[in-house]
């Protein structure tokens, strides 16, 4: 059951990675516009690897595992591309990256303890935000007098900002795991 439909998309959100850098690096006119095409399809695969997992009854461990994974690969590695031009602020990136590495490791440390510190909608709307701002910053096109880059800046904060909440929440809610004794 490890090749299951829902798990051969994560697999290919995670190949698609390369190529976006790749893309991002060529000088074509529209390359950014490619990058922003693939991410979106990338992120689409995030929603529907788990529509198809839950409906279908598909859910595995690996795929478990990997899903979150390929998200913060995906997210992380282009943010590191568009700060590496100088286009994007390194601070809210960082504060993307480093909440999500923390997140991470914290989810890894409640299951040692066999807690589980489900996904909330804060963190739902949080992934869907910093994926419209990417999406953005990648097309840096100007769309009915709308310059997508500048949209993306403003979408990029308002990200990092979800971002902190939601790990501020999710630190509320391990709280009491993490002041145990023992812990």
């Amino acid at each position: 059951m490890l090749w299951t439909l829902s798990n051969q998309l994560t697999v290919a959100r995670v190949a698609l990675i390369p190529v976006i850098v790749v893309l991002f690096h060529l000088p074509w006119r529209f390359s950014g516009a490619l990058c922003a095409a693939l991410f979106v399809v990338a992120s689409l695969t995030d929603w529907l690897d788990g529509y198809l997992a839950r409906s279908r009854q598909e859910a595995t461990p690996f795929g478990r595992f990997l899903d979150p994974v390929a998200d913060k690969l995906l997210v992380a590695t282009v943010l590191v591309l568009l700060v590496g031009t100088q286009s994007v602020p390194a601070l809210p990136a960082a504060i993307i990256i480093g909440r999500e590495i923390a997140i991470s490791a914290l989810r890894e440390w409640l299951a040692e303890r066999a807690v589980t510190l489900q996904v909330s909608m804060l963190g739902k709307a949080k992934t869907a935000m910093q994926m419209i701002a990417i999406t953005a910053l990648l097309l840096d096109l100007d769309i009915f007098g709308i310059n997508t880059h500048e949209a993306g800046l403003v979408l990029l904060w308002a990200a990092a900002a979800l971002t902190i909440w939601s790990g501020y929440e999710y630190i509320k809610e391990a709280w009491q795991e993490l002041m145990a004794p023992g812990a």
